[in-house]
């Protein structure tokens, strides 16, 4: 055997091992077989033999690779490891991971996605979705509870809390409905096709909120008080956590309860003297009960030796003496309740603590738990529900509205917006499902929620950005039969509440991602942190060489898979997807390299490069989103007519990751590293394309044609063809213009003469005469020109109604 044949072997075997992530021993006991092989044949001599000593016994022999590598490495991780605040600890610690920690692994087990059930809805939450939400729906006026009253009316008030939608979160024995996450991610997404108003009246209080905290944390004494309350609809709960001096950061609250006695009720009782000042609390202006965040203190060491005892919720009647509530903001012309609350020297018993005197100083973590599934929930399921409304309005409209003698959905202008929107309602619902479905298999995934909550609604502005442009004056025009308008203008709120979406995308999901999801980093972070010396270098050792075999790994697959195309990597099906599922593993593989090599290149400083961070978030994203979408289509049973909308939808999410890493190897500080990178993930360049024109064609159609498969798209939507409903409107006025359509090219033919398409009632009129069409196909024709111009029609007023109401009494 000639050396350089043995060489080939060695960099063969190793890189193979590596690949396929065997274990330290194996790898060490493989290559000394290829060693004696070498010494057979004479290409291996002493020296290599001593070379291989001097590296496989110290990192073998447990004591030795302990005490000359691991303990030195762990005294320098202690020091280099960024300091990290209480409340980032206990935001790390909150929730679990789920299929988010698999596509950090650099090789994603498919058949566990799939494996994982398909959300469905019970009998009774079916039952709720098809009786009282749509019944509901039917009930609100959403310009006239915008415009004309500022709230819903107090009719629908009364139906909300009779029908117990502020208590979907409540367990049964409490008179709660005790709903899955699935279903209450479709009510939301059905009111909110309705009225954006509507929707945030009711998700909010099944939220993060004092009927959540409750049942979490709460005492019995106060599950049994409070509870049954909030089910009847008897209590108007909110929860008031952000101060004008802390929004993002809520960590930082100034509002303050100090431990002292006094009287309360006529006795002298232990309490809490509390002084706040919130704003943006969503039914502050008309809750009956307050959850309240706030800072802690003990001074007179009445409960404990400890003065700070940090952030602390209590729930307190707003009819104590000293506490302000009634005002309102007027959040973008989408006015649910919302406004400030102020607290003044409020005195209150320490029971009202939500877990009594022992939950003392345990607010953050309450809250961040809470959140890692409210936030999953709420605002993505809202964002999908406008946008899967939008997307079959805007297709309905692009059918019926006519420019230059054609349908404007024809125009190729058109195509691509109007794919936009329907690619992405396929992927917001997608996620939405797969996410609610993660809770309910009792889950509370802080990484996935983060996601959701800040591409969710991102693509909702986008979404409702691309609808207005193709509705063009119609959507302008404010009145009743705009039902675009209030969502345009609403957009940033989603955007901005529950942590703004500038805060979530640059510190959140991947902050906590890169902990969380990779396989070994919590449990490095968690060694240097332990108090115990050798158990700590016990757990370090595992890790570190656990972290660096998986580092190695990483690298090697995303050489072979960039080398290769990653045409040989597995995929759990051999259609039109296979191509998708290879390419996801790929980029798993780069997400996990590129973390690796930020961590151990930038320390410290990777907690600061919020753009870094912020990309390798967008990787991990979208890899996440595309799952979801393979998910679904899996799920509904692999529909042929539903692939536009999987492609769409995949093929924008895998070019997002390919721009998301090409922009962070443009930016990364190491340039050499930089190239470097770039040439084990690009080597032949950048290749990826956003969807193509032909498959926007394909969308496009697809919205503005009725089939099963637009169906799927809107499911669970309100689409009630009661003649009041703008909706319901559209859709039957589309079905309408496809069947007129044959019978205005036979009046046609039969005069002779090129018709505009409209005034239709006077082209019926033109093919009785010509004996062209029946009286049933004329009344058809009168009936969608009716239908026709309900749609394309605009609101006007009179300048009185235009003028504020009470203008005069200024």
């Amino acid at each position: 055997m000639d050396i350089s044949l043995w060489l080939i072997a060695a960099v063969s075997l190793t890189w193979f091992m590596s690949y396929s992530r065997v274990s330290l021993s194996s790898f060490t006991i493989t290559f000394m077989i290829l060693m004696v092989v070498g010494t057979f044949f004479n290409v291996i001599g002493f020296v290599s033999w001593l070379l291989f000593a001097v590296i496989a016994l110290p990192i073998n022999l447990t004591n030795i690779r302990q005490q000359f590598i691991s303990m030195p490495l762990l005294t320098l991780f202690k020091k280099i490891m960024p300091k990290m605040s209480e409340t980032e600890q206990q935001a790390i610690d909150a929730g679990t991971t789920w299929f988010d920690a698999e596509l950090f692994r650099g090789n994603p087990n498919w058949t566990r996605l799939h494996n994982y059930p398909q959300p469905r809805l019970s009998a009774q939450e079916k039952t709720f979705l098809e009786g009282p939400v749509e019944s509901l729906c039917a009930m609100v006026d959403d310009w006239q509870t915008t415009h004309e009253m500022a709230d819903l009316s107090p009719e629908v008030w009364q139906f909300l809390k009779e029908n117990k939608f502020f208590a979907m979160i409540i367990k049964k024995k409490y008179g709660g409905l005790e709903f899955s996450a699935f279903a209450q991610s479709r009510v939301l997404q059905k009111l909110t096709g309705v009225s954006s108003v509507l929707a945030s009246t009711v998700g909010v209080p099944n939220s993060l909120g004092p009927g959540e905290l409750l049942q979490e944390y709460g005492t019995q004494a106060q599950q049994d008080y409070y509870l049954p309350r909030l089910a009847k609809g008897e209590e108007i709960p909110c929860f008031a956590l952000t101060s004008p001096e802390a929004g993002s950061d809520a960590g930082a609250i100034p509002d303050t309860g100090i431990i002292c006695r006094q009287k309360f009720e006529g006795k002298e009782v232990l309490g809490i003297k509390l002084n706040w000042d919130k704003r943006y609390i969503t039914l502050a202006p008309i809750a009956t009960v307050l959850g309240l965040a706030f800072k802690l203190e003990d001074p007179n060491s009445l409960i404990g030796d400890k003065k700070e005892l940090g952030i602390t919720c209590a729930l307190i009647p707003t009819d104590i003496e000293g506490i302000t509530i009634g005002r309102r903001h007027f959040p973008l012309n989408v006015p649910f309740q919302n406004g400030p609350t102020q607290g003044k020297d409020v005195f209150v018993p320490i029971d009202y603590i939500i877990g009594g005197k022992e939950m003392a100083g345990q607010g953050w973590r309450m809250l961040v738990e809470c959140l890692s599934v409210g936030r999953a929930i709420t605002l993505p399921s809202n964002s999908t529900g406008g946008v899967k409304a939008t997307a079959l309005a805007t297709g309905a409209y692009s059918r019926i509205r006519r420019q230059f003698k054609l349908p404007i959905g024809k125009m190729e202008g058109i195509e691509e917006p109007l794919a936009r929107i329907g690619g992405n309602a396929y992927l917001m619902d997608a996620a939405t499902t797969m996410s609610s479905g993660a809770i309910d298999l009792g889950e509370k995934p802080s990484v996935i929620s983060a996601i959701v909550k800040y591409h969710l609604t991102e693509k909702m502005r986008s979404s409702i950005i691309d609808a207005m442009d193709i509705h063009g004056g119609k959507g302008v025009c404010l009145g009743p039969s705009n039902y675009l308008a209030r969502g345009y203008q609403g957009a940033p709120i989603a955007i901005t509440v529950e942590g703004a979406n500038i805060l979530t995308r640059s510190l959140i999901i991947y902050g906590q991602g890169a902990i969380r999801c990779h396989p070994y980093v919590l449990a490095e972070l968690q060694a240097a942190n332990e108090t115990d010396s050798e158990q700590a270098l016990n757990d370090f050792d595992h890790a570190l060489f656990g972290h660096i075999g998986f580092s190695l790994s990483n690298i090697s697959r995303s050489l072979w898979s960039s080398l290769t195309g990653a045409h040989f990597l597995s995929a759990p099906f051999g259609d039109q997807t296979k191509r998708y599922y290879q390419l996801l593993t790929r980029f798993s593989a780069n997400l996990a390299m590129l973390s690796d090599i930020a961590m151990l290149s930038l320390g410290a400083d990777l907690k600061r490069k919020e753009r870094i961070s912020a990309r390798l978030g967008d990787v991990l994203s979208h890899l996440y989103l595309a799952s979801a979408c393979l998910k679904r289509f899996n799920d509904e049973g692999r529909q042929s007519d539903d692939l536009p909308l999987l492609q769409w939808a995949v093929e924008d999410s895998l070019f997002n990751i390919q721009q998301a890493i090409d922009a962070l190897l443009n930016n990364f500080p190491n340039r050499w590293l930089a190239h470097t990178l770039r040439f084990i993930i690009f080597p032949f360049g950048t290749w990826l394309t956003r969807p193509s024109d032909q498959l926007d064609h394909q969308v496009a159609r697809l919205l503005q044609t009725p089939s099963k498969a637009r169906d799927r798209l809107g499911k669970w939507q309100y689409l009630a063809r009661d003649g009041k409903n703008i909706f319901g409107i559209l859709e039957q006025t589309l079905e309408d213009i496809i069947a007129c359509e044959p019978i205005f090219a036979k009046i046609c033919t039969a005069i002779d003469k090129k018709l505009p398409f409209y005034h239709l009632d006077k082209v019926a009129e033109l093919g009785l005469a010509a004996n062209a069409i029946t009286e049933k196909e004329a009344k058809l024709l009168i009936k969608t020109e009716q239908g026709r111009k309900a749609v394309i029609s605009v609101d006007d007023f009179d300048n009185s109604e235009l003028i504020a109401t009470n203008v005069g009494d200024k």
